[in-house]
């Protein structure tokens, strides 16, 4: 689901492709990276994760966005 970005209320909620949905996230995280370079962005994974998924979380975080910006609740 995705809202009307042009709509100054937010628009209504709306179904949307994949490739959309994708499209509109990558564009907002290559803003925020835009406006405030990599360490504008952070990531947080979580011990209940899987290895794989945790070890993705931080390839993404250190490889695309160009940050070290990544935690967890491993220590815990």
């Amino acid at each position: 689901m995705v809202r009307d970005i042009k709509a100054k209320d937010g628009g209504e909620l709306r179904e949307a492709t994949w490739d959309e949905a994708l499209d509109r996230a990558a564009a907002g995280l290559r803003k925020i990276k835009d406006e405030h370079g990599p360490s504008g962005f952070g990531m947080f994974s979580c011990s209940k994760s899987t290895n794989e998924m945790n070890y993705a979380a931080q390839k993404f975080t250190r490889a695309v966005m160009g940050t070290n910006n990544i935690d967890s609740c491993n220590r815990t």
